[in-house]
């Protein structure tokens, strides 16, 4: 009979260091699933932190260089180009304010609306001084850009154009 006895005592003790055993690794296998949601948590708030900042800093950037200022060999005349649309002004400016202002050249969106951003168009002079060549340099495509000086009674007349691509 103790025999017996011994033999149910040391069953149940077995069986209770098993239950405590699945217990523990229970208990360590649910804190490590909580460290790891921790931490993907904390991964995922710098993601969206780093989102927008680069989204902030994108818009910084484009923005200090969306408008630039070409000169011509006219010292009155410059040559204003929105480098993300590819729009061209060109502006006269003189110590007499009625004989200043700006002439749209070209008012067409020549991005397509894409977006890349600023600094996707650039003028390039030519020999002539009336003439340059707007790149998108995104895709390579150019156009002909020509400017003039005309007299209407001291107002400004468009005597400029966008030419097609070439």
């Amino acid at each position: 009979m103790q025999r017996k006895i011994l033999f149910f005592i040391t069953m149940l003790i077995s069986s209770m260091g098993m239950a405590q055993t699945t217990d523990s690794v229970t208990t360590t296998r649910d804190r490590q699933d909580q460290k790891v949601v921790n931490l993907l948590s904390k991964i995922d708030s710098l993601l969206i932190i780093n989102n927008i900042l680069l989204e902030h800093l994108e818009i910084n950037s484009s923005l200090k260089v969306r408008y630039k200022l070409y000169q011509t060999d006219n010292i009155y005349t410059l040559l204003q180009l929105d480098t993300k649309t590819g729009k061209i002004d060109k502006v006269q400016w003189s110590l007499e304010t009625d004989n200043e202002g700006s002439i749209t050249i070209n008012d067409q969106d020549l991005s397509y609306g894409a977006g890349y951003g600023s600094g996707s168009f650039e003028l390039y002079p030519t020999k002539n001084m009336y003439q340059f060549i707007l790149i998108d340099k995104t895709d390579g495509r150019k156009w002909h850009v020509q400017w003039g000086i005309g007299k209407n009674k001291g107002s400004h007349e468009k005597t400029c154009g966008l030419c097609v691509d070439f």
